[in-house]
């Protein structure tokens, strides 16, 4: 293992910022994991750094397949992420919002540069990557469609869905967008939610990882656990269901619950006086695909959203 500084800067208040990487293997540029982009991805940046150790682990015990290099990014926001900031702490600016960069630019244009320098020219590309609403997701892989995507690819991960998106304008500075222009096989893997380490979902992630990184043979890994042949759907399939007022929330159904059209799914309720604003009730049969976690709903803010098969 090598350890590297992928970006530092100056600071007049505190530690000098440093994006830290860790390099296994010797050879072509095989795949570059990216963890926690933004300051509140705690899980994220526990998955990557679980990944680091087990890379090293192999590393030292001869598993890595020859003519492979792994570059793995735990964390590109560390700043944010000490004071529980989602965006860039100065400015709140989206460090994933400023790809492919522009080192002359603003701060986290210069940071996105740095990375993605970093990044170009790895066959393939994985970032643990977060929802822009706060909530429970079922264990899923998305890409971006941009002609370049590889679903056959994004099923070896084996996890439960992959999704695809059609890109709008304002995709077109993600990383996922960027790598796959600049040649790199991007996935997005997405499981349950940001802000705290769920278990089950982090061990999910992992092997998830684990088992593509064997599946294109660049490391030894046997998998002692059931993977799923991904189902394929296009995010526009989704129901979104949305909170026609505000108030406090309270979920019925959590991530990969199944549904029957008309099923109560929640409530949200006066943080007042404790009445009924509005049940919600689903429109469809299906399984509970995305489902919002926060106790506080604004009006039209997403609530759920529902696959039916």
């Amino acid at each position: 293992m090598k350890k590297e500084i992928i970006y530092s800067m100056k600071s007049p208040y505190r530690d000098d910022f440093r994006i830290t990487g860790y390099r296994f293997g010797k050879g072509k540029k095989s795949v570059a994991i990216v963890g926690a982009m933004r300051g509140d991805e705690i899980q994220q940046q526990y998955v990557a750094s679980q990944l680091v150790s087990r890379l090293r682990h192999l590393e030292e015990n001869n598993m890595l397949a020859p003519d492979h290099e792994f570059l793995v990014i735990p964390t590109v926001n560390h700043y944010s992420l000490n004071i529980g900031k989602r965006f860039w702490s100065l400015d709140n600016t989206d460090i994933n919002r400023m790809f492919p960069g522009y080192e002359r630019g603003e701060t986290t244009q210069r940071i996105a540069a740095a990375v993605f320098e970093a990044l170009k020219g790895y066959e393939y590309g994985i970032q643990l990557a977060s929802f822009y609403i706060p909530g429970d997701f079922i264990p899923h892989v998305r890409m971006l469609s941009t002609g370049y995507e590889d679903i056959d690819s994004a099923r070896m991960f084996g996890l439960p869905y992959t999704c695809i998106r059609k890109p709008t304008p304002y995709d077109t500075t993600l990383l996922n967008y960027n790598w796959q222009l600049w040649g790199t096989k991007a996935f997005s893997v997405y499981a349950g939610r940001r802000n705290e380490i769920v278990k089950d979902d982090t061990r999910m992630l992992q092997r998830s990882i684990l088992r593509f990184l064997g599946k294109i043979e660049a490391i030894q890994y046997k998998d002692n656990h059931a993977a799923y042949y991904s189902d394929v759907i296009d995010e526009t399939e989704l129901t979104t269901l949305k909170a026609e007022t505000g108030g406090l929330f309270y979920a019925h159904k959590t991530a990969g619950d199944e549904i029957r059209q008309g099923e109560k799914l929640g409530v949200i309720t006066d943080a007042l006086d404790g009445s009924t604003l509005k049940n919600i009730y689903s429109y469809t049969d299906g399984i509970v695909f995305f489902v919002h976690n926060s106790p506080l709903a604004y009006q039209e803010s997403t609530l759920f959203k529902i696959y039916n098969r």
